[in-house]
């Protein structure tokens, strides 16, 4: 694969929000005023091992397209287990061996500073749920490292690597409850100040969140000491991608199949489906600011993929 030249990657501060960009992106609100508003089509699975095929087959069709490698970013959380379940039954054998030596498999968020051998940490959630054999595979695994005093600068590395390869070919996305049914995309928060030029951010972390996320890997079957969670109660950030690299992706695959366990899912899905997005370029920035699961409605090649539960039926 070809490298583009690297852009100068520039940096905002939003209150306690810092925003990385790749200068000569544009900039906001004139550059979200131009992307046109799609319509969400959910598509409603019966199962979870149904949304995990049909993501599958989403990667091996992204893989069938090109004669280059392909860049991954895999979702955390419940949204993607199933999908990573399949993988690694098959990674066990030879049967999907060409695909993995294409991929080149990123993370989109991470809680920091953090040891990357924590329990608690995606990273660990990911070799558990994937096998050593995917990994062993793949063609590079990067994740967003927390076992540095330079978060800033990872997360700079990071993006630069990811532009280096060419951007993201396929972007698995989940969709995180919010108060009065607004949502987030990766960890892009309600008013956190992202724009439609932030590839990544580094956003403060609240202890309920942290308790949240401990209780939600607890049940999740993830082997956790008790050094893993002090030190998981003391994380101060989440890095995460931003609208930039989710918008720049060339397919998003949405799934959405915990509702029953995140009673909230649903109305924040609704929600991003039947807002109007105003053409008014101030207005629309508020919008996306205040409910960021809209990005995903400025984005030309979405599939979500959902449980019947999601809208109630």
């Amino acid at each position: 694969m070809s490298s583009p030249a690297l852009k100068k990657i520039s940096r905002r501060v939003i209150g306690d929000n810092l925003w990385l960009g790749l200068n000569g992106e544009g900039n906001q609100p004139d550059l979200v005023a131009r992307l046109p508003v799609q319509a969400m089509h959910p598509e409603i699975l019966g199962t979870e091992e149904e949304v995990a095929q049909a993501q599958f087959e989403e990667i091996e069709n992204c893989a069938a397209s090109t004669a280059e490698d392909v860049v991954l970013v895999l979702l955390g959380g419940r949204g993607a287990q199933a999908l990573y379940r399949l993988i690694r039954k098959l990674a066990e054998s030879t049967a999907i061996d060409p695909l993995l030596r294409r991929l080149h498999v990123f993370t989109q968020d991470a809680l920091a500073p953090m040891r990357m051998s924590n329990g608690l940490s995606f990273v660990r959630d990911f070799e558990r749920l994937l096998g050593d054999e995917f990994f062993g595979k793949v063609k590079s695994f990067t994740p967003m490292r927390t076992d540095t005093d330079d978060l800033e600068n990872e997360l700079g590395r990071y993006i630069g690597k990811i532009e280096s390869l060419g951007g993201i070919d396929i972007c698995l996305l989940g969709l995180g409850p919010e108060a009065g049914a607004a949502s987030h995309l990766a960890y892009i928060k309600p008013g956190s100040g992202a724009t439609a030029a932030d590839v990544a951010g580094l956003i403060p972390i609240s202890s309920s969140i942290l308790e949240h996320h401990i209780a939600k890997f607890k049940v999740g079957g993830s082997t956790i000491t008790e050094a893993d969670e002090e030190e998981c109660r003391k994380a101060t950030h989440i890095l995460t991608l931003g609208p930039a690299a989710i918008l720049g992706a060339k397919r998003i695959v949405q799934s959405v199949v915990d509702a029953a366990t995140a009673p909230g899912k649903p109305a924040s899905y609704r929600r991003v489906m039947e807002t109007e997005i105003a053409d008014d370029p101030e207005t629309r920035a508020e919008q996306l600011n205040e409910n960021p699961g809209l990005w995903l409605r400025l984005h030309p090649n979405v599939r979500s993929l959902i449980l019947p539960d999601v809208l109630g039926s």
